[in-house]
């Protein structure tokens, strides 16, 4: 009984305890008595049920690609990727779905994006204090209106999530918000920022991209409301004016008006192209600021003395300001400056002070210093090592001279130095070689000169990006390292341009396997390209360019490129077949000036479909061109010029072709000219010359209306110029070459429409008509300017930001892409390609042009270019032909020109190519100084009746003064003979009437002698006495 007793009493103790442990803990209970479903049941209130069915509504209007949400599943929704609970209450309070991929253009950040709809479900999530959204993809939709509703924010971030439309004043309510980050919204725009004045916690704002234009300057006084404010970011908002005092704004309550924004630690206004004369003063007021940033406004002023106010100030960047006059000293509060950027700015003067002032500082802080582009002058101190907190140093593009000092290597910390286009010349120190911090090393653009040994590389463990020479010119450095050398560096970006490479320069340069830029033209390398370091940089490569080298053999073709986005190979003396298997995603490839033959892949569309740009000129290409080339939507450049391709152009271009550059010019093309080229309607420049094009130039090409350069040229082309090109609908065209068709008919008055039209060419034709009396209305061969020409397209090392690479080269040099023309000009065939924009030309020879030669063309004082020849014009050569002040060739040769050659010829100072044979002139040929430096049987060839010097036949007037003339040279000669006898006697008797008489009269010559030798007494004596005079004066 008692031992049963005793385990009821265990029994009911038991489970009093069970009780208990349950009341203190709901989880432990459920765990000992219902075993795992009730243990699941009461997991599920560690997360708020309504809340978590909020985050499920919102997760189902999101698009998650990535699955980045995929952990949203079960009852415990604080353990959801990207969702915090509160430790006490299990309510949400941070939600944090910033894509982990922060850089635009990359894949994977694509992929990472959250898409969709913003569900108001959140209102739920009444204890949210966090909330992060930035770097997301929501496609310009505005920024939620329910989220001013989320009363206890504390953190909103937004930045970069591409929200749309007007910030939403509903914002204005998040009274406890400290932290709001909306910027690169670039899509984002508000009209006033009152909204801000309720947020008096707000310590951080950015609005960075946010267009704020319509604000006017109602944007500073909306923000000196906030009270608590440290940070404050508008950059690139375009606000264009800024109030240059706050002190009176009568619309504010007193309280507010005292409101100085004091507290202010970092303000940056930068990329917002504010005009203003002066800096505002209120800036002077923000004396607590650590980090100010004005770059990229307009403040046209000299650099404000008060800046050194800023007792705390640490980062200053006044880059791209318009400042000017002196470069500022470094000095009092400026000492304690850490980063200072001025570049792009227009100072006057040398560096010198700058540097001494500098050196003065008792304790130096700086660690970057950034004035490239500042006009300066001068040289590298030979103190510079002192500077030893120096991280980064940029003084490129200024007028800097002499070398680099040895000191240099004193820079310990130094890890990014660009001296990139000075005039620097001079040896590079061994001391750089010391550099052990060194990231980044631009010496591009200079002048240098000696031998880069393993010295100058020995301890930059760290360097990643190097480059050095010159775009161009040859410089005298020379690269010469042991065969042995094996680099202590792995580079990742490599300029070498146009410098001496010896042949053991491959051996070390094959151990660099984690390049992705690599630019190495120009410097002579004869060699095949080596496989085996391909193959190993493959994989990351970016950036490749080999050009204007001599490697031969072929192009390794089994190597994949699968990052490869430009590739340059162009000017060697490559073979075989085109490599374009290795290229799928190559956005711009030059294959140009090499041995490369055989076809073009027919399915080349597919095998680069980002191919850009392709330049395959000069090569031994054959075939005919692939009709799949015109699916290539996203070509601009196409240039097949110079290689063996036949048959007929494909018909197929589509109006959504980007293409601005086509060019299959000196090919064995046939056919006809297709219609569908009307459709490429951003086309630029067309060059179809020196096939063998029949038919008639089609009306569709009408439709190109950015059309600036046609060359039809050399073909086979028939019918009449047409309507179309005289001016209605090609306004922009600027070179129009028609030469060697079968083209008829006449020229239109409306040709004279195109108005920048400064290279015309339609010679060796079959035209008839006289020659347009308008052409003065050409007015690009009136005014001197440029009409905005452009034959060339720029092609830079920057496709790696336009695709969403992490580092670009800082490199800028870049090549154009120049159209090819050949002209008739100073009486020969001439190919003018990057100085094609200078010539100004016109050329209607060889036709059937009849008349006379228009006196408006004398209006043409721009013109270069003249020639009319072999035509049937009549008529006198305009008087005022002498206008032409610019030309430098005029042929007017195989006319039936008649009457007198101008006097006004003589005045051309620049003509150098003069022919008017096979006409019909006659009278005297006009003196002048350029005249007679001309071939005058290009004058007086075919034209019988001319005469007078330097041809023997005399002009009638010249016969009735051949006697007076002579008489007249014979007396001058006379007169001179006596002239010269007369000096002679003369000098003879006054030589003897002294010395002889001298000889013959002792007394006389004693007398002379003691003449003179008084004289020089008394001058001795007086110049004594003065010398005495001025020394007692003296004393």
């Amino acid at each position: 009984m008692d031992s049963h007793c005793h385990r009821s009493i265990a029994r009911y103790l038991l489970l009093l305890l069970l009780v208990s442990s349950c009341m203190q803990s709901t989880t432990k209970l459920c765990f000992c008595l219902a075993g795992e479903e009730i243990s699941s049941s009461v997991k599920a209130n560690s997360c708020i049920d309504e809340e978590r069915q909020a985050l499920l509504v919102f997760k189902q209007h999101l698009v998650d690609h990535y699955g980045r949400l995929s952990s949203w599943v079960g009852h415990d929704c604080c353990r959801w990727e990207g969702i915090s609970c509160n430790n006490s209450t299990d309510h949400v309070v941070k939600m944090d779905l910033r894509n982990p991929y922060d850089y635009f253009g990359d894949e994977r950040w694509i992929n990472a994006s959250l898409r969709g709809k913003i569900n108001a479900s959140l209102l739920s999530l009444k204890h949210l204090n966090y909330l992060d959204l930035s770097l997301n993809w929501f496609d310009r939709s505005q920024i939620p209106k329910f989220f001013g509703e989320l009363k206890s924010l504390q953190y909103l971030n937004l930045s970069s999530a591409h929200f749309g439309g007007e910030i939403p004043s509903s914002l204005g309510n998040l009274s406890s918000l400290d932290f709001l980050d909306l910027g690169w919204n670039y899509g984002l725009s508000s009209k006033n920022l009152n909204w801000l004045s309720h947020l008096s916690s707000l310590k951080y704002i950015n609005l960075n991209g946010v267009n704020l234009k319509s604000t006017g300057v109602s944007w500073a006084y909306d923000i000196i409301m906030l009270p608590s404010l440290l940070e404050l970011h508008l950059s690139s908002c375009q606000i264009e004016s800024i109030p240059l005092s706050l002190q009176s704004i009568s619309f504010l309550p007193l309280s507010l008006q005292r409101i100085n924004l004091t507290s202010l630690l970092v303000l940056d206004m930068s990329y917002n192209g504010i005009k203003s004369s002066s800096f505002p003063s209120w800036f002077l007021n923000l004396t607590n600021l650590k980090t100010l940033d004005l770059s990229s406004n307009d403040f046209s002023d000299h650099f404000p003395s008060e800046f050194s106010n800023f007792k705390y100030l640490e980062n200053l960047d006044l880059s791209e300001t318009g400042l000017k006059g002196q470069i500022p000293e470094v000095s009092g509060n400026f000492c304690k400056l850490k980063v200072l950027s001025l570049s792009w700015n227009s100072f006057d003067g040398g560096i010198e002070e700058f540097w001494r002032s500098l050196s003065n500082c008792p304790s130096n802080t700086l660690e970057s210093l950034d004035l490239s582009y500042c006009n300066l002058e001068g040289q590298l101190p030979a103190f510079l090592g002192m500077f030893k907190s120096l991280q980064n140093l940029n003084l490129g593009g200024n007028n800097l001279w002499g070398s680099i000092p040895d000191s240099i290597g004193n820079l310990s910390s130094l890890r990014t130095l660009d001296l990139i286009y000075n005039n620097m010349n001079g040896s590079i120190p061994e001391s750089v070689g010391q550099l052990h911090e060194l990231v980044s090393l631009h010496l591009y653009g200079n002048s240098w000169e000696g031998i880069l040994t393993e010295a100058h590389f020995i301890n930059l463990t760290r360097l990643q990006h190097f480059e050095i020479g010159n775009i161009d010119r040859p410089t005298s450095l020379i690269f010469d390292m042991a065969n042995d050398w094996v680099p202590p560096f792995k580079l990742h970006e490599i300029v070498i341009r146009n410098c001496g490479i010896k042949p053991s320069f491959w051996v070390w340069f094959q151990t660099q396997t984690k390049l992705s830029y690599v630019i190495l033209s120009g410097n002579g390398i004869s060699d095949s390209i080596p496989e085996e370091w391909l193959l190993k940089i493959s994989p990351q490569l970016i950036l490749l360019d080999l050009s204007n080298n001599q490697f031969c053999g072929n192009f390794p073709s089994h190597l994949k490129f699968p990052n490869l986005r430009f590739i340059d190979l162009s000017h060697n003396k490559l073979e075989g077949p085109l490599p374009l298997w290795c290229f799928p995603n190559v956005r711009s490839l030059y294959l140009e000036s090499n041995f490369f033959s055989g076809p073009i892949h027919s399915n080349i569309d597919q095998i680069m479909p980002y191919l850009g740009e392709l330049l395959l000129d000069e090569n031994h290409l054959n075939g005919t061109i692939p009709p799949s080339i015109c699916n290539m939507q996203k070509l601009q450049i196409l240039s097949l010029r110079s290689n063996q391709f036949s048959g007929e152009l494909p018909h197929a271009w589509t109006i959504e072709s980007y293409m601005k550059f086509l060019d299959v010019a000196q090919n064995n093309l046939s056919g006809t000219i297709p219609t569908s080229l009307g459709g490429l309607r951003s086309l630029k420049i067309l060059k179809l010359n020196d096939n063998n094009f029949g038919g008639e130039i089609p009306d569709a090409l009408q439709n190109c209306s950015n059309l600036r350069s046609l060359d039809l040229g050399d073909n086979k082309l028939s019918g009449n110029i047409p309507v179309w090109i005289r001016g209605s609908n090609v306004t922009k065209l600027s070179m129009l070459r028609l030469r060697s068709n079968y083209l008829s008919g006449h020229i239109s008055q409306q040709l004279c429409n195109l108005h920048g039209l400064h290279i015309l060419d339609l010679s060796n034709n079959s035209l008839s008509g006289t020659i347009p009396m308008c052409l003065d209305n050409l007015t690009s061969l009136v005014n001197d300017d440029d009409y905005g020409y452009d034959y060339g397209y720029d092609y830079g090392y920057y496709y790696g930001y336009d695709y969403g690479y992490d580092y670009v080269i800082s490199f800028e040099g870049s090549r154009k892409i120049f159209e090819h023309a050949k002209l008739t000009l100073k009486g020969e065939e001439l190919v003018y390609n990057k100085t094609l924009y200078l010539v100004k030309s016109i050329d209607l020879s060889s036709n059937n042009l009849h008349g006379e030669i228009p006196e408006e063309i004398s209006n043409l004082i721009q013109l270069g270019t003249l020639n009319l020849s072999m035509n049937q014009l009549t008529g006198k050569i305009p008087s005022k032909v002498g206008n032409l002040r610019q030309l430098e060739t005029l042929d007017l040769s195989h006319n039936h020109l008649s009457g007198q050659i101008p006097q006004s010829l003589s005045s051309l100072t620049f003509l150098a190519h003069l022919d008017l044979s096979y006409n019909n002139l006659s009278g005297r040929i006009p003196s002048g100084n350029q005249l007679q430096t001309l071939n005058i049987s290009s004058i007086s060839m075919g034209n019988q009746f001319l005469c007078g010097v330097p041809l023997s036949t005399k002009c009638p007037e010249d016969g009735t003064s051949t006697a007076k003339d002579a008489k007249d040279k014979n007396e001058e000669g006379n007169d001179k003979l006596w002239f010269y006898v007369s000096v002679v006697l003369g000098f003879i008797i006054g030589f003897w009437g002294v010395c002889g008489t001298l000889i013959l009269k002792t007394s006389w010559r004693y007398a002379y002698f003691q003449f003179f030798d008084d004289i020089k007494d008394k001058v001795a004596l007086a110049i004594a006495l003065k010398v005495a005079r001025f020394k007692r004066f003296l004393s």
